[in-house]
């Protein structure tokens, strides 16, 4: 979800990023987005169509920044930084409130909730 979201956003802001979504772990590696998750970014007219990879260590040299989404992943995060990382790692509520970002993969309203926590911090 927030691959999409904060790609839409760029897009509506007429900005050249590129945007990357990628877990620490590899559980659902191929997939395609929660459906949960389809339905939230849908019925905010936002485009969602990417499919579940795992962080590769080129990701730290390949991106200016990698934003984790709770401080269990920028912990995880920290662990795989190769030494000769470029990215700035950072937890993505540290733009505005410092808070997590409900993983909308653990329940329907949360879907919600995360879809506001990316919005409002990009």
């Amino acid at each position: 979800m927030g691959e999409a979201v904060l790609a839409d956003i760029g897009q509506k802001r007429g900005l050249d990023i590129q945007v990357d979504s990628a877990g620490t772990a590899g559980y659902h590696v191929g997939e395609d987005p929660d459906s949960r998750t389809i339905a939230v970014c849908k019925k905010h007219n936002v485009p969602i169509t990417s499919t579940a990879r795992q962080v590769r260590t080129s990701d730290f040299t390949t991106f200016t920044h990698i934003l984790a989404s709770d401080k269990n992943n920028l912990r995880d995060l920290e662990n795989i930084k190769p030494s000769n990382a470029t990215a700035e790692l950072r937890l993505w509520g540290s733009y505005l409130d410092n808070q997590s970002i409900p993983d909308p993969y653990y329940g329907g309203a949360v879907s919600a909730i995360s879809f506001i926590g990316i919005d409002r911090n990009c």
